[in-house]
């Protein structure tokens, strides 16, 4: 029954049920995100010492400082294996539905595989890949 109510329209009892049930899911979802947060407050070990404030890695005490100075490469690599990565994916939703989409996605599937081919060659020319850092001398001088 929708009747205007002073410029505002009245929901039906459809709608207030579907609303009521989505606010009530929201509630849930609030509390169980406020009860895993407190689980270790009451929970937690309260004990405090130098043994347990000293930070270690995987069970090693750890030596020196943590500011070291990483080369780009290991970003660049990272960088090129998400990249690489995500278009693995992209070629996996198109082997799923393969059937439907026919020759045309075949020929479409087949220039992407192309211009990621195109992009490996690149990077792998320019010198990227390389950890020694040899072929970028050679292609400066």
């Amino acid at each position: 029954m929708d009747v205007p109510y002073w410029g505002i329209r009245m929901l039906s009892v459809d709608s207030l049920a579907h609303h009521w049930s989505f606010a009530i899911y929201i509630c849930g979802v609030v509390f169980i995100c406020l009860f895993m947060l407190a689980i270790p407050v009451f929970m937690g070990g309260r004990s405090r010492g130098k043994a347990k404030t000293e930070p270690f890695e995987s069970g090693i005490v750890s030596v020196g400082g943590a500011r070291l100075r990483l080369s780009a490469k290991f970003y660049l690599i990272a960088m090129f294996f998400v990249i690489f990565d995500i278009e693995a994916l992209f070629l996996y939703a198109w082997a799923v539905s393969v059937r439907e989409s026919g020759w045309a996605g075949f020929i479409e599937a087949l220039i992407f595989i192309l211009v990621l081919l195109v992009g490996l060659i690149y990077i792998w020319r320019v010198g990227a890949l390389d950890w020694s850092g040899s072929a970028r001398r050679q292609l400066n001088k």
